[in-house]
């Protein structure tokens, strides 16, 4: 199968990359980090986008690149929407074109976090301008019959806060861990998530996440299983955040699990390279 993977320099690109290698033709996108067999190109240059798709004509496009940053989204807001929203309608102009299955990766801050536990058919309800962004670019992909979007949680490798934790405890420091709950999953796992579903050829939305738990829970398991030596502290909100944070944004991903046989669920904590 030949593949376009666009975002293959961060978290679930490099996963996704090594993974999808093995048995398929993976063309890979980078813009911010290089990459070694892979194709420079900001995705926010439309014209190109699209004329890089139409030439390559993969069988598959999977959307992995995103603006990630949440208070950066708040101060840089055409930039994120570039990025977040309107590259997704090129990737899909020109998937449609040439008839390419479409896979976009989405975000558990489209909501709002007060039920938490959200399904597909929840409503969403974005309190910052990410997960507003991320919205109107799950809009432009389902737009498209044959694409699938994933909704995930707090993915980490060698970033999120997983790692941070890590690394902080790791040199004695005092991690202060919001206590709100989401569902973080490991970059391995969602991508082997990722690859099973490309068999499936899924339509529609899916939640592809982690066990529901606190940051400040996890932030305890970190330190126990490594037994590193600083401090953990609960707190109600962080110091220099801009933008606003859903409290409980984990998700609902019990449709997903009846049907893959990869194992996404479980926390992954040797998933992170540290």
């Amino acid at each position: 199968m030949r593949i376009l993977l666009i975002g293959a320099a961060g978290q679930l690109g490099i996963e996704l990359g090594k993974l999808l290698s093995n048995k398929h033709q993976v063309i890979k996108l980078y813009n911010s980090s290089e990459i070694p067999d892979g194709y420079k190109l900001d995705i926010t240059e439309f014209i190109r986008l699209e004329d890089f798709i139409i030439k390559t004509r993969p069988e598959v496009v999977i959307n992995t690149a995103a603006m990630t940053d949440v208070d950066k989204c708040e101060t840089e807001k055409e930039k994120a929407y570039k990025i977040n929203a309107e590259a997704v309608r090129h990737m899909v102009r020109a998937s449609r074109i040439i008839d390419a299955y479409f896979i976009h990766i989405s975000t558990d801050y489209i909501f709002d976090g007060i039920k938490g536990n959200y399904k597909e058919e929840d409503l969403p309800n974005p309190i910052n301008y990410y997960g507003l962004t991320k919205l109107i670019g799950e809009a432009f992909a389902l737009s498209y019959d044959d694409s699938l979007v994933i909704r995930t949680s707090g993915v980490f490798r060698h970033k999120g806060f997983p790692v941070y934790v890590y690394k902080t405890l790791k040199e004695g420091k005092t991690v202060f861990a919001y206590k709100g709950y989401y569902s973080p999953i490991s970059a391995r796992k969602l991508a082997s998530a990722i690859e099973e579903l490309l068999t499936l050829r899924k339509t529609g939305l899916l939640n592809v996440a982690g066990e529901r738990i606190s940051r400040y829970e996890l932030a305890l398991k970190i330190k126990e299983k490594f037994n590193l030596s600083g401090e953990v502290r609960e707190v109600d909100e962080i110091k220099g955040w801009v933008a606003k944070r859903p409290f409980d944004s984990s998700l609902d991903s019990s449709k997903a699990r009846k049907f893959l046989s990869v194992d996404f669920y479980t926390l992954d904590l040797d998933g992170m390279v540290v």
